[in-house]
């Protein structure tokens, strides 16, 4: 069990490891680092998801009775692998183990890009 194992996603929430920006342009210029943390959109790999979005439950009567009705969940679209196109300012940064990881909102996913040979 490695340490991203014990990782448990909430709701719409996917987890991400972001691909290494480039620090110089197609021409060949070096950037700052700040240039690079501006842009409006960035990539990574879906490293874990959610369970989705909530539905609602039915509500009973006698809300002192222990429940029986599990919550059912809408499915992400996101599944472990994909390569994500998201919207930056929609990201919340974290680090674990010297690594950068990124948990961002399903709905700031722009593009999914599926690769069936992905191994975490």
């Amino acid at each position: 069990m490695t340490n991203i194992d014990r990782f448990i996603v909430v709701g719409d929430r996917v987890l991400v490891k972001p691909q290494e920006e480039s620090s110089r342009t197609s021409s060949g210029l070096y950037l700052p680092s700040g240039v690079a943390e501006k842009e409006k959109v960035q990539s990574g790999y879906v490293m874990k998801v959610g369970p989705g979005y909530a539905t609602s439950a039915e509500i009973e009567d006698e809300l002192w009775k222990e429940s029986t009705n599990k919550v059912k969940y809408i499915p992400l679209q996101a599944k472990e692998g994909d390569l994500a196109i998201f919207l930056r300012k929609e990201a919340v940064e974290i680090e674990f183990d010297k690594e950068k990881f990124l948990i961002i909102p399903q709905s700031a996913i722009l593009l999914l890009i599926r690769n069936e040979d992905f191994s975490a």
